[in-house]
């Protein structure tokens, strides 16, 4: 019995030690998580510090001035014009061509060289013709001393009245294939039905022709025509006798000025456009028939215009805008500067390098001219002219 009660005695004492060393192992493990925890969030709260103090110091920052060219808001009196695209035809043109058939013997003019009106261009062979004549006037000959011996029996009752008809008759036949015979002639010599500049001959000598054929072409180039079509709403706008101005990119850097000499009295009714014709002085022929044109009808009232260089304008689906450059005082350094207000503007015709504005701005504003596709509104800007574009209302680009 007693060595029974000593054996679970000593059992009791073991299983009473044993589980100190579990609680032991425990201990280090949660320390270490614990204080890898701690630097995490220490970390973490840094680097939110680091963040909070860059966003307060951004919002703290003020950024630097832009810089931007300006210009102010003009008025003028401007005479309104109506635009329109035509093309330049000669007062006097014409494609001559052979009226009859036959070879061309004489060539009397130079290619581009200036002729007179009723000066010979070229004739075509009339050796058969003038033989023909020849004959004809013989005939003709002939029946006038028939005839006047015809009359001279006639007054003595010798002849009856039918025959002295008859020889008349037979004259007058010989002599109309006299005439037929020298126009017939006369039309295998070409003349210049009008004075002009001739142009690059079709045909060369002994060349045959038939009816028809182009032999050369005149113009007169003294004064020419501009022809173009206005839409029917100009209509009531125009009349006879306005101004108008000519430029075409043929001639660069010229202008020509001449007056509406016409107004087509018909309305096209496909296109609902009246054709409209306006006469140039040419003295140095520079102006060339088929030549493009631009043309401006001057309207002879005038309106009084705002206007600015076209530059400035910030162009947009949702509206054209510009940005005005005002004074504003900082509220915290109380130091007064010069921001942009973005405005809003209706617009109206351009002229040069300008654009009128119906709506939106007011005479002398200062506003921004260039570059407004980068700027936004209430930035701060400062003013720097020294490179400005200078807008014209008449500008001649140079393209060399």
């Amino acid at each position: 019995m007693q060595t029974v009660t000593a054996k679970t005695s000593e059992r009791a004492t073991r299983s009473s030690v044993s589980p100190a060393p579990r609680r032991s192992q425990k201990g280090p493990i949660f320390w270490v998580i614990l204080g890898l925890v701690l630097i995490f969030l220490a970390f973490a709260g840094l680097k939110a510090l680091q963040i909070i103090t860059m966003i307060t110091a951004g919002k703290a920052m003020v950024p630097p001035p832009t810089t931007v060219t300006s210009a102010t808001v003009k008025q003028a009196d401007w005479q309104p014009t109506i635009s329109a695209i035509g093309s330049i035809s000669p007062v006097q043109g014409a494609t001559i061509s052979a009226e009859l058939a036959g070879r061309v013997s004489e060539i009397d003019f130079e290619s581009g060289a200036k002729v007179k009106q009723g000066e010979p261009l070229l004739k075509l062979d009339t050796a058969a013709e003038v033989a023909q004549l020849r004959s004809a006037q013989a005939d003709a000959e002939l029946m006038k001393s028939e005839l006047d011996r015809s009359s001279n029996l006639a007054k003595g009752n010798v002849i009856s009245k039918s025959e002295f008809d008859t020889a008349r008759s037979k004259y007058d036949a010989a002599k109309a294939a006299v005439d037929n015979m020298q126009a017939t002639i006369n039309k295998k010599e070409i003349r210049a039905p009008f004075a002009g500049v001739a142009g690059i001959r079709y045909v060369n000598p002994g060349q045959m022709v038939a009816v028809g054929d182009k032999l050369v072409s005149l113009q007169t180039l003294d004064q020419v025509f501009v022809d173009f079509s206005l839409p029917q709403n100009d209509l009531p706008k125009v009349s006879v006798g306005l101004e108008v101005k000519v430029t075409t990119d043929a001639l660069p850097g010229r202008e020509f000025k001449g007056s509406l000499s016409a107004i087509n009295p018909a309305i096209d009714a496909a296109t609902r456009s009246v054709q409209v014709q306006a006469s140039l002085e040419n003295k140095d022929h520079a102006l060339r028939p088929g030549m493009f044109a631009k043309v401006e009808v001057l309207l002879p009232q005038k309106i009084s215009t705002l206007y600015i260089p076209a530059t400035a304008v910030a162009y947009a689906p949702f509206g054209d805008s510009i940005y005005v450059i005002e004074k504003k005082q900082d509220k915290e350094t109380k130091k007064e500067g010069l921001v942009l207000r973005q405005q809003f503007i209706r617009l109206g015709e351009t002229r040069g390098d300008f654009v009128a504005v119906t709506e939106g701005l007011k005479k002398g504003q200062e506003i921004v001219s260039t570059g407004a596709f980068k700027l936004r509104n209430g930035m701060g800007v400062v003013v720097d002219n020294k490179l400005a574009p200078k807008p014209q209302l008449a500008p001649t680009p140079d393209n060399t």
